[in-house]
């Protein structure tokens, strides 16, 4: 029997960051996957600046950019060849590009190098979950390894990052509710690619709509429509395949087939992201069409989002209520990503040629009203995540759409005492911090609400206007061990929040940088309070 906190089934891109997550955290795991090596070709091809927070949080981010294309924009043209949209994300508000092209292998690969940092994570390959027994205080799993021989694993958790077919989810009897596409695409991956395209395509056709995505080293994905009546065999064959690439490289020399599938789109949710102490993440949880590039991302959302919850609950900070949380605020979140990527499928594909035009005719408006060009180049209609109930407090939460609460914090440059100037994250560290603008944050707290911070593990930060403290050399500077941290608001992140809001001079941010609460000093006594109701005491 072994002993662990918490047991990961699947080894992929939500599995391997959640381990780790947990590692960064301390957090005893155990990762399986059934295959002995990461699957060679690729699945999913973008990865965007939330993901690639949760890897700076994983301290793997600087591997996984090595081997990305970085802000790749994105073009639509209508069938006769006019480009009606361009999107050329810029800016980077939680401190990376927003829109980034990967080959998944070489990403699982770079995390799975950096989990083995950890001593308290055990990854195994080529080992398959069974079967599980739950109950109020833990799960204890059959696991055969790759000669076929049982293991049993004692976890306080068990979380399922298994796929689209996750045998945690069916083991748990969790039901998967939404649709098919009745409509099959080709998917074909390509190597040693020379073309002169370094920005993806869409080709929206009522009838032959084509996606193309440039990879790096010269990979390249396509993506082609079949025709209902296609055979899977025929359309995967290499003449045909290169009968459908062929046209595209006029005058360039042709690429290398490296592999070519046949999927159909799916639209579903499971029922619940949660059965007791089981719990599931990434395509175990959820599937979308892979249209806007979010099926893996909203994974690594789901894992951001639980992996300091079972951190909490396992090391006694917190009490076993905050787990559920995770399905409360998930949830419902990852069922609107999953209808705006099946939404945008229909974008691609117009029904015929006058709601291709009205189409072309709307983008064309957007383009010349005020704002609305910046709303495209920016990718500001990409839903983003909010929680209104869960590890949040506030009156206004639920009732204002513009309350930051609820919502993942920008990322600002910040500089620490000696001048050192880091993002965000990278000073406050990886668990909670409580962040006053130009204040104390903890001034008005009584002692039982201090204890109750210092067990949670969190942080308390002054963040000050630059240059406004006395000159380094002619006035104290704290001890590192001072319970107040204090940086500078170098890049004036923090002054222009302030000037939006001004009552908002402090920020509780959780591990995953969502807003839990804004408030004044004076109101955080009560804010505690009620967090603390969430969040319960530790043991």
């Amino acid at each position: 029997m072994i002993t662990t906190d918490i047991l990961i089934v699947g080894g992929g891109p939500c599995g391997i960051t959640m381990a780790n997550l947990l590692g960064v955290y301390g957090v005893k795991a155990v990762v399986l996957d059934r295959e002995l090596q990461i699957i060679d070709f690729p699945r999913a091809v973008g990865i965007d600046d939330e993901s690639l927070r949760t890897c700076q949080a994983a301290g793997a981010v600087e591997q996984v950019l090595d081997d990305c294309v970085q802000n790749t924009p994105i073009r639509y043209h209508t069938s006769w060849g006019r480009c009606f949209a361009h999107v050329k994300p810029a800016g980077k508000p939680y401190g990376w590009p927003r829109r980034n092209l990967f080959l998944q292998p070489l990403f699982e690969a770079s995390m799975r190098r950096a989990v083995k940092r950890f001593d308290t994570i055990d990854v195994r390959l080529g080992h398959e979950l069974q079967s599980y027994v739950a109950d109020g205080t833990g799960v204890t799993a059959t696991v055969t390894d790759h000669d076929g021989t049982a293991h049993q694993i004692y976890a306080s958790y068990l979380v399922g990052a298994d796929g689209g077919k996750s045998t945690v989810r069916r083991l748990a009897g969790i039901e998967m509710t939404g649709s098919t596409a009745a409509i099959k695409w080709l998917v074909v991956d390509v190597a040693d690619d020379v073309l002169d395209m370094p920005y993806s395509a869409v080709y929206c056709d009522s009838h032959k709509p084509v996606l193309m995505v440039p990879l790096p080293y010269r990979h390249r994905r396509w993506e082609f429509r079949l025709d209902d009546d296609a055979d899977d065999a025929a359309a995967m064959h290499t003449d045909h395949v290169m009968s459908l690439i062929a046209p595209r490289y006029a005058g360039v020399a042709l690429p290398r087939v490296v592999s070519s599938r046949v999927y159909m789109h799916h639209s579903r949710i499971a029922e619940t992201f949660q059965n007791g102490r089981v719990l599931l993440v990434g395509d175990a949880a959820h599937l979308q069409p892979p249209f806007f590039g979010q099926g893996m991302n909203s994974g690594m959302r789901d894992v951001t989002n639980l992996a300091w919850k079972l951190a909490a609950v396992v090391s006694g900070r917190a009490d076993p209520k905050l787990i559920d949380t995770y399905d409360i605020e998930r949830r419902h979140t990852a069922a609107v990503m999953v209808g705006f990527a099946t939404r945008i499928g229909n974008l691609y594909t117009p029904h015929n040629r006058v709601t291709e035009r009205l189409r072309s005719l709307l983008f064309r408006v957007l383009n010349v009203i005020p704002g609305g060009k910046e709303y495209i180049l920016q990718m500001k209609f990409k839903p983003m995540p909010r929680y209104t109930t869960g590890v949040v407090t506030g009156a206004d939460t639920a009732k204002r759409s513009d309350h930051p609460t609820g919502r993942m914090f920008p990322q600002p440059l910040v500089e620490t005492d000696n001048r050192t100037r880091l993002r965000l994250d990278d000073a406050i560290g990886p668990w909670f911090a409580v962040i006053g603008i130009g204040c104390d944050p903890s001034a008005g707290l009584n002692a039982d609400q201090r204890r109750w911070w210092g067990a949670l593990g969190a942080r308390f930060v002054q963040v000050d206007s630059p240059r406004s403290r006395p000159l380094p050399g002619t006035a104290e500077v704290a001890a590192a061990d001072q319970p107040l941290q204090h940086l500078v608001d170098v890049d004036g992140g923090f002054r222009d929040w302030l000037l939006a809001r001004p009552h908002d001079e402090v920020i509780v941010l959780r591990p995953d940088r969502y807003v839990a609460a804004v408030c004044r000093v004076d109101d955080l006594t009560a804010v505690t309070d009620a967090l603390r109701t969430v969040i319960g005491v530790g043991h």
